[in-house]
């Protein structure tokens, strides 16, 4: 019986089909398609370097600098988990140490930069779970702790953080590997517009050639530049992703990538020093300097 309803249902299947086929088209609904499919596609996402290669200038190797770097007019500040150095940009020497404690209240440091004349570090508890988040900050002239703000439960850990033009701008990454709430992966890293009592505006995911380039981890590292453009790296890739806020949707936009001599991780600005940035090799524990060359103007115009 069951088979003999099956090959029913199958014959009125056939006829409905065979009548649609022979149904003479719509050519209002046709005339549509072809118009659908003659709009311009939007680009292949794939990373494009346009040539644009980073000079290096020198290298230092501060104590415990493995995680990431600040920098000011005069010293750069080497950065680890646990550990904080002050070192002169010309010599290369230490001048001041902040030491905490393996195991102690600062679990992950990351991004650092001076921020109103304060040494502002983003923090979080990596890869330990529920994911948390705080701002530690430091006095730039002893390197000892002076603040701390925590921003508690987020979704995704911080690691580079940045106050401009009134708003704080902010990376809470997700991971493949560890470190990331269950059902999140990397793809679920957001760069978010927050304001001052840190109360989140406006989000942006990153796009997916970038992802796939940063493979199991996320975003290391970002901060914006004097033309306006939003540069950042992953974790293990000598890369500088040049992106930019859309002007529509819920994605950055590519713009461009830049070789650098040094592996992802957290970097800095040098402002007092045009298009010269601070970064770090962490399997070397080293410091590299790199001028950063111009984006072409003919990349910055949005499409």
């Amino acid at each position: 019986m069951k088979l003999r309803a099956r090959s029913v249902l199958l014959i009125a299947t056939a006829t409905v089909l065979r009548a649609a086929e022979s149904a003479p088209a719509d050519p209002v609904r046709e005339a549509t398609r072809a118009w659908l499919a003659s709009v311009p596609a939007a680009p292949k996402a794939e990373l494009t370097h346009h040539g644009l290669v980073a000079e290096e200038l020198r290298r230092w190797k501060p104590r415990g600098a493995n995680q990431g770097v600040a920098v000011d007019a005069h010293h750069f500040y080497g950065i680890g988990n646990y550990v904080v150095g002050k070192y002169d940009k010309t010599t290369g020497a230490r001048v001041a140490e902040w030491v905490g404690l393996r195991g102690g209240a600062t679990v992950h440091l990351n991004g650092g930069l001076i921020q109103d004349g304060q040494l502002v570090l983003a923090h979080s508890n990596f890869p330990q779970l529920p994911m948390a988040s705080s701002l530690e900050y430091f006095d730039p002239a002893t390197v000892q702790p002076v603040k701390s703000l925590s921003l508690g439960i987020r979704h995704g850990s911080l690691t580079w953080a940045e106050k401009k033009a009134g708003f704080w701008w902010a990376c809470f990454a997700h991971y493949n590997d560890q470190g990331t709430a269950p059902g999140s992966d990397n793809r679920s890293t957001l760069v978010g517009k927050f304001n001052d009592t840190w109360q989140l505006l406006e989000s942006w995911i990153f796009p997916p050639q970038v992802i796939a380039s940063w493979g199991k981890s996320s975003c290391s590292g970002g901060s914006w530049g004097d033309d306006g453009l939003l540069y950042t790296t992953g974790h293990d890739e000598k890369k500088l992703y040049v992106l930019r806020v859309p002007k529509m949707g819920v994605t950055l936009d590519y713009v461009t990538t830049i070789d650098v001599p040094f592996e992802g991780q957290s970097w800095a600005w040098d402002r007092s020093d045009p298009r010269v940035i601070y970064g770090i090799i962490r399997r070397t524990g080293e410091v590299v300097v790199a001028r950063i060359p111009t984006v072409p103007t003919h990349l910055l115009p949005r499409l």
